[in-house]
């Protein structure tokens, strides 16, 4: 069992969404966090079939027992009628409701009623290194950190059929793309994009479709929690910028299996993008967990001078090294940050085995870097 960082506080007083991928462990955390609500699941076709055919149902049940505890409702996308009943029965009746989903996207897309702002919206990220006790980095790296895969003995055959079940399920499911083999090839292309600078005329030429179209393609990967975009980092700046976002997918394994990546261990061709986004993961959920709600960027310039995160305002710059030893090229991108922006923080994270300050720069080893991240030292 792990203990999640995502503790719902708001919860006490408000209604909330919990968003997030299939199979973080939103329904487990929902269940240890709430033991006494009344709990619907709509996965269950009983619960499914007479709910959809009748709202009204839910406002009926619960004015029948007046619940103190939040009500819980998984799966809420799958009947978004559901909204209006809730929303009657918080107004009228001051019943807190948790409504958990894989995707805002099909509510959107339905027209739902997304409760005008009276819903608080969390989300579940795969697993951090604070919520695993004896974390093991090459096993996250190798199997990914969604809790079924991270301990797995044949993590690949969860993850293929991981990534099975979301093309039948959702994809399939989506007006946009009914061509399921097509957007199987967008997911391989994007895979060769993730943590990096995402060029679309490129990849729809890989995939044979319009610049347009994998917009949209990856619109469903955003919307449906399965990757998300860093922008660039672009305030008044003094050098000629890359302004094209970069994309990640939301865990490391989906590239690895992908890409058909061989074994992740330090010193190979494949460790260095791995370990990045491990670190890009932890911060996310940092970010989100903290309540801290900070931006994330990257910065690089036209002469190729790059940072890895800029996190908030300016405040850190973090560059991401899988290397033994930092060398002093590795600090060129940090320097010339700093030469253009105030900057409270400057860090590499790394594989060294102690930490050092040099011309300014922290090098800390990654396990210290979490901790202080993790412990609100490094971005307050």
């Amino acid at each position: 069992m792990y203990k999640r960082l995502q503790r719902l506080e708001l919860s006490k007083n408000e209604t909330c969404f919990l968003l997030g991928p299939r199979q973080t462990g939103k329904s487990t955390l929902l269940k240890n966090l709430f033991p006494e609500s009344k709990y619907y699941d709509l996965l269950l076709s009983q619960e499914y079939e007479r709910l959809s055919r009748k709202p009204a149902l839910l406002r009926e049940e619960l004015l029948a027992v007046a619940p103190r505890a939040p009500v819980v409702i998984d799966e809420i996308q799958l009947v978004p009628a559901l909204l209006n009943e809730i929303q009657w029965l918080m107004v009228n009746k001051g019943v807190r409701f948790i409504l958990c989903g894989s995707s805002a996207r099909k509510l959107k897309r339905a027209g739902a009623n997304l409760l005008g702002g009276r819903a608080v919206h969390y989300e579940l990220f795969p697993l951090v290194s604070g919520e695993i006790r004896d974390f093991d980095l090459y096993k996250a790296l190798n199997n990914g950190l969604l809790p079924r895969h991270y301990q797995a003995a044949a993590a690949g055959k969860l993850i293929h059929a991981y990534i099975g079940d979301y093309l039948k399920e959702e994809i399939a499911a989506e007006a946009v793309s009914r061509n399921v083999p097509l957007f199987a090839r967008f997911l391989e292309a994007a895979a060769f994009s993730n943590g990096e600078i995402v060029n679309y005329n490129n990849i729809a030429s890989d995939c044979g479709v319009s610049g347009p179209t994998v917009k949209s393609y990856f619109q469903i990967l955003s919307d449906t929690l399965l990757g998300s975009f860093v922008q660039s980092f672009r305030k008044k700046p003094k050098r000629r910028v890359v302004l094209a976002p970069k994309f990640y997918y939301f865990d490391v394994s989906l590239p690895n299996f992908l890409l058909k990546r061989t074994e992740v261990v330090a010193g190979n061709e494949v460790f260095g993008k791995a370990f990045e986004q491990f670190i890009f993961q932890e911060i996310k959920a940092h970010s989100h967990y903290s309540g801290l709600s900070y931006e994330t960027a990257y910065w690089r310039t036209a002469s190729q001078l790059e940072v890895d995160f800029i996190l908030g305002d300016h405040h850190t710059a973090v560059e991401v090294k899988g290397s033994a030893q930092t060398a002093p090229h590795h600090l060129k991108g940090l320097k010339a940050f700093r030469e253009e922006y105030k900057v409270k923080n400057s860090i590499v994270v790394s594989l060294d085995l102690a930490p050092r300050l040099v011309d300014g720069i922290t090098i800390l080893p990654w396990k210290v870097f979490l901790e202080r991240l993790w412990a609100g030292e490094i971005i307050k």
